[in-house]
């Protein structure tokens, strides 16, 4: 067990301190929109930029509903993959005793039944809108 732990530590700190990051552009010239509040950056005259940004509106719970669904989406798939890799480790270690396999083997199935009911209800919401006709995948609020 504590292997399997240096193991992921290793992984992870590896993939975290060791990759060089890549800046497609300079902060400086981004000049227009967010999902959220949109803003312009102007030139008066040449006399320095200036950066005009939107009032928040009820409108802004459409960018908070979006971004607390990419972080559900996001940790619902590490749970999947969490849950997937204990099992395999759970499985491979279990060393043919009923009791471990069948751990191993329960952990697995529960892995790939949340994986199949996450993909389930984004196909059940897709098919309400299909058959529907209204637009159920993206919360918009009229403004």
């Amino acid at each position: 067990m504590k292997t399997m732990f240096f193991f992921f530590f290793f992984l992870v700190s590896n993939l975290l301190f060791l990759v060089s990051p890549a800046f497609a552009q300079s902060p400086q010239s981004w000049t227009t929109t967010g999902r959220c509040v949109k803003s312009v950056t102007v030139n008066p005259n040449g006399l320095g930029n200036v950066t005009y940004n939107d009032i928040a509106t009820i409108q802004g719970f459409e960018c908070l509903f979006f971004n607390v669904l990419q972080v559900i989406v996001l940790l619902a798939g590490l749970a999947f993959l969490f849950m997937f890799i204990s099992g395999g480790f759970k499985y491979l270690l279990s060393s043919g005793e009923q009791k471990a396999v069948a751990t191993a083997s329960s952990t697995l199935t529960m892995a790939f039944i949340g994986l199949i009911g996450i993909i389930a209800s984004w196909l059940i919401l897709s098919f309400i809108q299909q058959f529907t006709g209204v637009n159920i995948t993206q919360f918009i609020i009229p403004g």
